[in-house]
């Protein structure tokens, strides 16, 4: 696709969704902008082929925020109804919050071809500060290069100017299926610090 047609694809979006936390979340995990399939769902990696909630279930042995029947190894059949997909959701949301995760992504709105990362431009972040105050978050974990580069370079400076600049950002692999390279026993060790620290014990041997 030549840069001409880029941009004839390109549209703006709004995240179209709030975060998911309450003020005993531990640690904050965070994408860049949610995919189309998850801006329809209006929750966090809900496409059905990215890894982040197999590899959930897999750090913290449990797996509630699987569709019925899945494990973090095995596919499940995806719900095919608005009731069904709507109960996955409300599942990961609780999952999340018995875990002690926040979820959020760096970005309230931008330009985005379609789900390409590498494509946004005109990024605007959300307020990640108001959550991090409100909680008990002493961590945040950005999924993707892409999450990363945007933290680094429009979230820190807000962290910093808001006394927080003591909470560390690590950055972890994407799960989303274009990073085929990376396989999910090695994300699974990979994003492990995540139930680590979630769970209020020091990480160790890193």
């Amino acid at each position: 696709m030549t840069a001409t047609e880029r941009s004839a694809h390109m549209r703006h979006v709004e995240h179209g969704f709030g975060p998911v936390w309450d003020a005993r979340s531990r640690v904050l995990v965070m994408g860049s902008m949610p995919s189309p399939k998850s801006r329809e769902a209006a929750f966090y990696y809900m496409h059905r082929f990215n890894r982040f909630w197999p590899v959930m279930a897999a750090i913290f042995g449990d797996d509630s925020c699987l569709p019925p029947g899945g494990s973090a190894r095995t596919c499940a059949t995806w719900p095919s109804t608005a009731d069904g997909l709507a109960d996955l959701v409300a599942a990961r949301r609780a999952f999340a919050l018995r875990h002690h995760l926040a979820l959020w992504d760096v970005i309230a709105s931008c330009d985005i071809t379609g789900a390409s990362d590498a494509s946004i431009r005109n990024a605007v972040p959300n307020d990640v500060p108001s959550i991090v105050r409100g909680s008990g978050v002493t961590h945040v974990f950005t999924t993707g290069q892409k999450a990363a580069q945007l933290y680094r370079r429009l979230v820190a400076p807000m962290m910093a100017s808001a006394g927080l600049d003591g909470v560390a950002m690590t950055a972890l692999p994407s799960t989303s299926p274009a990073n085929a390279g990376m396989s999910l026993d090695r994300l699974i060790e990979a994003y492990r610090p995540i139930a680590e620290l979630a769970a209020g014990r020091p990480v160790t041997g890193r």
